[in-house]
């Protein structure tokens, strides 16, 4: 970004009141404003397409993302910002980079972390970070520097210090759906792998929670912050 500029920010979230909180912390800065809010992913998504596609250089500079918008009862976790994210980073085109993505929700679990870095967030904050943190880390984020709240750094560092018991981000799908109540046949289908590999999966998840079911693994994990209650 050209020195002086203010930083482009857009709200994706999908609670009003957040987003209000979230725009009353933001715009506290001098040199951040609020471009525009979303209320879905694909709200958010839709946004960047069109500043890009509008040829507004660094219309959006950074884009605060929630983690989960509207959880339907079944459904697995993170709903919608872990595929907003990633189709956000997808989106450069005719010279002008993407958006950068900064993460702020409620949610730390290993699975959650680990979906939204590899789709692509520069960063991830949670909700109940002070306000002067969160300028701070818009700042950093919009520069393309790494932010991370003390909590999320701890479980990272975690997985590097432990990588024998740390799951694949594979084996963390798939316990996601066994913990949604999905059958091996149904997760096979869900992540177009064969039965055979998903029992692997699991073989190789009951060995590193030291568990021997389905519902102890998913009961080790929770107690374990690696996936959400």
């Amino acid at each position: 970004m050209t020195s002086g500029k203010p930083i482009r920010v857009l709200i994706a979230d999908d609670h009003p009141i957040v987003r209000a909180g979230l725009r009353a912390v933001v715009e506290s800065a001098p040199d951040i404003v609020v471009v525009g809010e979303a209320s879905t992913g694909d709200e958010a998504v839709s946004a960047v397409r069109s500043s890009l596609a509008d040829g507004i250089h660094d219309g959006i500079d950074l884009v605060l993302m929630d983690l989960r918008f509207g959880d339907a009862p079944g459904s697995t976790t993170r709903a919608g910002g872990v595929d907003a994210t990633s189709a956000i980073r997808s989106l450069a085109r005719d010279g002008h980079k993407a958006p950068e993505v900064l993460v702020v929700t409620n949610y730390s679990s290993d699975s959650d972390v680990l979906g939204a870095i590899t789709a692509g967030a520069v960063g991830y904050l949670l909700k109940d970070t002070d306000p002067a943190e969160l300028i701070d880390g818009i700042r950093r984020a919009a520069r393309g520097e790494t932010v991370l709240s003390n909590q999320v750094a701890g479980r990272l560092m975690g997985r590097m210090r432990d990588p024998i018991t740390a799951l694949t981000a594979r084996e963390l799908e798939v316990l996601e759906l066994v913990a949604a109540g999905m059958s091996n046949r149904k997760i096979a289908e869900h992540l177009v792998l064969t039965e055979a590999t998903v029992k692997s999966h699991l073989v190789h998840i009951f060995t590193k929670l030291g568990v021997s079911s389905r519902t102890a693994a998913v009961a080790r994990a929770q107690e374990r912050g690696i996936l959400g209650d």
